[in-house]
């Protein structure tokens, strides 16, 4: 899916929802565990209740590959599953040397078929280039997370005055541009979106971190939307696990018309 193509879907759903499938065995509703694959019972589920609401679905690797052959297993059922004008994101967040980058992007955009994948900048532009070469792909690169462990390092200054983030942020503009390359910036990190935007004004932001982790749309919507939007705000808890019982994806296509509702109103205030 290029930039045109999201951007369509954007203004179509009026939504710039992206649903995190962090389908945990030991968190989904119990009457589930008797199916032949409980993980992609759910996901499925979750898909046909939300899609009309979400233009992105976020798939975290590690809870798949945790339950291993049977994990990826519902990796790739879930894929599969969703529908073709659904931007796919595998959270991975990989980065590697680059002929081992090279076989982490074969692996996800060629044999997995998403995308997107979230990638770690931390050693440097040849362990990211053999993503951005895949043409049609997306690479999502972590900017500013908003886990508390960012202060370690992401938010350290350099002795030139800039950020750690800030860095990332100049230095990998080189490497790619705003057609195939998005960066993760964390919800609770809202104060500093309007900082981020001055530097990567057109870049697309994948935003966690609203809702279940205190991020707040309407702030982060207002320092960081543009005239195409350029966000994706990501939620998952918040949906996936709005109820534990038998209706549980009527929950969850309730909590998503909620802030897809929410979304709406802030895309319209930007036209």
């Amino acid at each position: 899916m290029n930039r045109t193509k999201l951007i369509s879907q954007i203004k179509a759903k009026e939504s710039y929802l992206c649903i995190g499938l962090d389908s945990d065995i030991t968190k989904i509703p119990a009457h589930l565990l008797n199916a032949q694959d409980p993980i992609f019972e759910f996901n499925k589920q979750i898909i046909d209740a939300t899609e009309k609401y979400a233009v992105s679905y976020k798939i975290n690797t590690a809870f798949y590959e945790a339950l291993g052959t049977k994990g990826w297993e519902s990796l790739q059922k879930t894929i599969d599953y969703l529908p073709k004008d659904i931007f796919i994101i595998a959270d991975a967040k990989r980065g590697d040397i680059g002929n081992t980058s090279s076989q982490y992007a074969k692996a996800f955009f060629e044999n997995l078929n998403c995308d997107a994948v979230t990638v770690a900048p931390y050693m440097g532009e040849d362990s990211v280039k053999p993503f951005l070469e895949i043409k049609d792909k997306w690479t999502i690169l972590l900017a500013l997370t908003s886990n508390s462990g960012a202060q370690d390092f992401e938010m350290l200054e350099l002795k030139n005055g800039k950020k750690v983030y800030e860095e990332v942020l100049e230095k990998s503009q080189n490497w790619g541009t705003d057609e195939n390359l998005m960066y993760v910036v964390g919800a609770t990190k809202a104060e500093y979106i309007e900082n981020i935007r001055k530097i990567i004004p057109n870049h697309f932001l994948l935003v966690p971190g609203v809702g279940a982790q205190g991020g707040n749309l309407a702030e982060v919507s207002k320092a960081g939307m543009t005239k195409e939007c350029g966000l994706l705000i990501n939620s998952s808890r918040q949906i996936i696990y709005a109820s534990k019982d038998k209706d549980f994806a009527e929950m969850a296509a309730k909590k998503a018309q909620e802030i897809q509702q929410e979304m709406a109103i802030q895309l319209s205030v930007t036209k």
